[in-house]
């Protein structure tokens, strides 16, 4: 899909690259998630599904401002 769009949209060939491992990594990390909370609630483990979801959301959000926060001060010196 990645390469067809570069081609009609004339992108360079790593532009598309990178839109497709980002794209396709986003989706199996979200779907790894996914299955993984939905076996724990299949399996009656409600205590280790919230621990699940309330780590996995807390450290996305923690490495995002963390990452954020490191760009900010290498750019703006």
């Amino acid at each position: 899909m990645f390469i067809v769009i570069s081609e009609q949209w004339n992108l360079d060939g790593r532009y598309s690259l990178l839109a497709a491992v980002g794209f396709c990594g986003s989706l199996t990390t979200m779907s790894s998630f996914a299955l993984d909370s939905s076996n724990l609630f299949d399996n009656h483990h409600y205590g280790t599904l919230a621990i699940n979801l309330v780590a996995n959301v807390g450290l996305s959000i923690g490495a995002l401002v963390g990452g954020r926060s490191l760009m900010s001060t290498i750019v703006n010196g």
